[in-house]
């Protein structure tokens, strides 16, 4: 998932330029920035050494919390085009939620356990 987007973020950025949020400035350098990591974690997730998988993948646990404003800014921009189709917005929507078995997938890959100790001590 990460090569295919970081490969997307690097050859054609200009939708990814878009869901920028408008506090950040230089929407290109981020775009890029976040395709250059993406492969980054891609390789460093694929590796065989175990270290290096486990820094990746919480590495990668960080970027899919740090992009979520991206997400949220995407959502509330398909919300706000009069030009937007109904299924992009309910895509848009959709996409938010998914963050979270991502983050924990990544975090198993780390060697976290999938549902904290605090949780599951109250389940």
């Amino acid at each position: 998932m990460f090569a295919v987007a970081g490969t997307a973020h690097l050859l054609r950025p200009r939708p990814f330029d878009a869901i920028i949020p408008p506090a950040l400035p230089h929407p290109r350098a981020w775009t890029i920035g976040s395709g250059i990591a993406e492969l980054a974690l891609a390789s460093g997730l694929l590796t065989g050494d175990p270290r290096v998988r486990r820094a990746s993948a919480y590495a990668a646990a960080g970027l899919l919390v740090g992009v979520f404003p991206g997400n949220l800014q995407m959502c509330w921009a398909a919300w706000h085009d009069p030009d937007a189709g109904r299924g992009y917005r309910a895509l848009t929507v959709l996409r938010l939620p998914v963050q979270v078995p991502l983050v924990l997938a990544a975090l198993a890959v780390a060697g976290e356990p999938a549902v904290p100790p605090v949780v599951s001590s109250v389940v």
